[in-house]
């Protein structure tokens, strides 16, 4: 259900803590009540606006900040979250609102207030990045505060409305009224209030004894939460899990080669598959890379095999499809059979074909005008990234491609994906629940209207998806698959490597909830 533009991408920093050890006074039954937790961040999360981010840094922030309609539990399934209880056709939800929910600046939240979230990102003049992700566009809410109840309208069927508009982190009236209040604030009904915001450094959140709304049966009374909550910025996975290792901080997801010490140490681990590699090439018109033989041609020229194997330092699968399998009700599996596979020759003719035919020093030209190609990378996504671009430079450059790379942290994914960066292919994992989610990302407008960042035309997918949308749940999947099978036939976007995401804890327990730490789960142990 949550959705990240990129697994995202990244910092370092220097901090002291007074209470960063094992986090409070042991109690009984192991666990330790109050206390400092204190989480890495691999990146910047920028701008702290749920409604206007995509970056799955400032998602975990907003985690701590802001409720949702429904919460997703560690097995994937739906739990309440605001709401106590929802029912849903695919273009009509009704959430009903539990009792007593009050904002961070203590002000009740209504029914009509939640309504407003969901209109106001669900219109498309907003230019909210949430829009057809969590709303789908032209959406509109209305509220009941009486009867505590939320109707929300498609205009569009949405296969898993319930769960997709439920996902959407809610803003209070106050923060709604002047979003200001938002970009490096909070203003919400989460189990946390911001109390500290040093970008680039560190975020410093404060419990709210008053918080009784947690997800599912959550209750406020358990032992072992945390009264504060540090998320500090770091940027290199060795820094990171030497920190954890020192216990200097309690919880870091670390997926490079340092994972192996860490879990040698035996430290609690929960752990998600997610995208690691997924390859985007600018359709825009006037690259070469609109033509879908050149596409092709560029994909033939590479092992993915190897690409996926270098991005994950080898502990990495293959791609079963856009979403990661067991991270949502569908499953495509149709990678392999779909893409075109490593043959140089063939990559020489078609570009040949193409009419790009090899200049004197090797590098193809057309009209006069070179083989260019601007690829990005983001640089913290994995270790392995940067390897991974310059194998895939090498590769193309043996088929007369003249490459230049360029790396960036989340700053630079974002700009790349609200069209605000020159590029001509680059690597950017989508990490979502549902193949619903990806829809805006594949077609619809481009930006700075929509976030269709590589101008994907592709009308087969775009009639599949249509067609999957108007089937309720996981009854539609296969319509999905074959939605994403005409991506795939088309190379208008090549996913090749999954990685198993662990996110290791020291003197902490907690879960994970769609590849992100719940914050109602974590417990210090004793």
């Amino acid at each position: 259900m949550r959705s990240s533009a990129a697994l995202a991408a990244a910092g370092a920093l220097a901090l002291t803590l007074a209470a960063c050890g094992s986090g409070g006074t042991a109690t009984g039954g192991g666990a330790a009540d109050g206390g400092t937790f204190v989480m890495v961040l691999p990146a910047d999360p920028g701008n702290l606006d749920p409604h206007f981010t995509s970056l799955s840094s400032a998602f975990q922030v907003g985690q701590f900040l802001y409720d949702s309609l429904v919460d997703i539990d560690e097995k994937g399934e739906m739990v309440a979250g605001l709401a106590e209880k929802w029912e849903a056709t695919t273009t009509t939800a009704t959430y009903t609102l539990r009792e007593g929910v009050t904002c961070s600046d203590g002000t009740p939240l209504t029914a009509s207030d939640v309504a407003a979230n969901i209109s106001f990102v669900g219109d498309t003049r907003n230019a909210s990045t949430r829009v057809g992700i969590f709303v789908p566009p032209g959406a509109s809410a209305t509220g009941d505060d009486a009867a505590r109840t939320v109707t929300v309208t498609s205009p569009v069927p949405d296969a898993f409305l319930s769960r997709t508009v439920g996902g959407l982190q809610i803003v209070c009236p106050k923060g709604m009224a002047d979003r200001s209040l938002l970009a490096r604030g909070a203003v919400g009904s989460g189990m946390y209030t911001m109390t500290e915001a040093v970008p680039g450094d560190h975020y410093t959140l404060t419990r709210r004894p008053e918080y009784a709304w947690g997800p599912g049966d959550w209750r406020p009374d358990q032992p072992g939460l945390p009264d504060k909550v540090v998320l500090r910025v770091v940027a290199n996975e060795t820094t990171a899990a030497n920190l954890l290792a020192s216990g200097e901080v309690q919880a870091a997801a670390v997926l490079g080669p340092d994972r192996q010490r860490l879990q040698g140490m035996g430290l609690f681990v929960r752990d998600a598959l997610a995208p690691a590699g997924e390859l985007w090439f600018n359709q825009e018109a006037g690259r070469p890379t609109a033509d879908p033989a050149v596409r092709r041609a560029l994909t033939q020229a590479l092992d993915l095999g190897q690409l996926g194997q270098v991005l994950t330092s080898g502990a990495g699968l293959p791609s079963s499809g856009l979403v990661s399998t067991g991270r949502g009700p569908c499953s495509t599996g149709g990678v392999a059979a779909n893409l075109p596979a490593l043959d140089l020759d063939a990559a020489r003719a078609g570009l040949d074909a193409a009419g790009f035919p090899a200049g004197p020093d090797g590098v193809r030209t057309r009209d006069g005008r070179r083989l260019s190609m601007s690829v990005f990378y983001p640089t913290s996504v994995l270790p392995g990234m940067q390897a991974t671009a310059e194998l895939l430079q090498q590769a193309w450059a043996a088929v007369g491609v003249d490459v230049t790379l360029r790396g960036g942290a989340d700053a630079e994914t974002g700009q790349l994906v609200s069209g605000q960066a020159d590029w001509d292919a680059a690597f950017i994992p989508l990490s979502v629940s549902l193949p619903s989610q990806l829809v805006p990302f594949l077609s619809g407008p481009t930006p700075p209207g929509g976030t269709n960042f590589a101008h994907i035309q592709n009308a087969g997918y775009t009639a599949e998806a249509q067609a999957a949308a108007a089937i309720p749940g996981s009854d539609g999947c296969d319509r999905w698959a074959e939605a994403e099978r005409e991506l795939l036939r088309n190379v208008d976007v090549v996913p090749f490597a999954d990685a198993t995401r662990p996110v290791f804890g020291r003197g902490v327990t907690f879960e994970l909830s769609d590849g992100s730490v719940a914050p109602a789960t974590i417990r210090f142990t004793g």
